[in-house]
């Protein structure tokens, strides 16, 4: 990814301040700006703030303040100075940039009459959420999800911020390209929010592998749906389930014959498995495998694997 990657976030005039906060890009994970408030950076899951002469200070009295005039020219770097190009990705709430790092917004929302949003303007606060690639992120779960040779659907279970979407990554381009346990599969991923392949105009930032198909920007259920019409994938991937919408389409998908590599968010396989989306999944034993991520020293991932009766596997 490089120095350029994040620098290319911010207009030219602003780079040299930013320089700083680029040499460390490997621990940084989010820049957040918010008009006439701190500039925020989190390295390693702590926080810290931008001062005016670009050095990364602990004190949030040192730290410089955005302006309303640096946003705005920020929000329309971004959108390469065509903001009406992007104003479907906007709309939703976020934008995905050249190295996939994502941009969360918001501002004042436009409303259509059926109460959709048509538009976000006055964008006032931003969350860039820095791509972080790790290739071999799920070499330590890879032997839990396959048995014989055959792929077993998986329930990845993480509060956030613990690495979820990033094993999750490696998971899919670990089986699309073949691996010690499996040779290549075809993958389908549905990316709602751009943050497993970090598509920028329709072509992944990420690897996610030789086999691995991708639909950019729809929603999950919608999406899985039109995978398995149209690309007959032998796996689907997808972030964060949500909603019963979300289940029946996992349910469907798995009577179609595919296999199912998905994430949730939840502190516990228990927390997970005692709310009521989950209930028939855990009843009717929809996943073969839980794994379930936690915190440890300086924000790194722990990992618990259970099977499909909830006994452990692996801690």
């Amino acid at each position: 990814m490089g120095n350029k990657g994040i620098l290319h976030i911010f207009p030219d005039y602003m780079r040299n301040k930013w320089g700083n906060v680029a040499k460390d890009i490997d621990g940084l994970w989010e820049i957040r700006l918010r008009v006439y408030r701190e500039i925020v950076l989190i390295f390693r899951g702590k926080e810290f703030f931008l001062d005016k002469d670009g050095q990364i200070v602990s004190d949030i009295r040192k730290a410089e303040v955005a302006t309303e005039q640096d946003m705005e020219a920020i929000f329309q770097h971004i959108c390469d100075y065509s903001v009406y190009a992007f104003s479907d990705e906007i709309r939703q709430g976020f934008l995905t940039i050249p190295g996939g790092h994502r941009i969360g917004l918001a501002g004042q929302a436009i409303l259509e009459e059926e109460g959709k949003i048509r538009n976000i303007k006055h964008i006032r606060y931003m969350n860039i959420r820095i791509s972080h690639e790790i290739k071999g992120a799920a070499d330590p779960a890879m032997p839990y999800i396959f048995k014989d040779g055959r792929l077993l659907d998986t329930l990845l279970i993480s509060p956030p911020g613990c690495g979820k979407t990033t094993l999750l990554r490696d998971m899919v381009r670990q089986i699309s390209d073949g691996n010690p346990f499996s040779e290549g599969m075809n993958v389908a991923v549905v990316d709602e929010r751009s943050e497993i392949a970090g598509c920028y105009m329709g072509c992944p930032q990420n690897d996610i592998g030789k086999r691995t198909d991708i639909m950019d920007g729809c929603p999950k259920a919608i999406g899985m749906m039109l995978l398995l019409r149209s690309m007959s994938p032998q796996v689907l991937a997808v972030d964060e389930l949500g909603s019963m919408e979300d289940m029946k389409a996992v349910s469907r998908a798995l009577q179609c014959g595919s296999r199912i590599i998905a994430t949730v968010h939840g502190d516990s396989l228990e927390d997970v498995m005692a709310k009521d989306l989950f209930r028939n999944a855990g009843k009717n034993k929809i996943f073969d495998r839980y794994i379930v991520l936690g915190r440890m020293n300086a924000g790194c991932r722990a990992m618990s694997v259970y099977d499909k009766d909830f006994q452990i596997c692996c801690v």
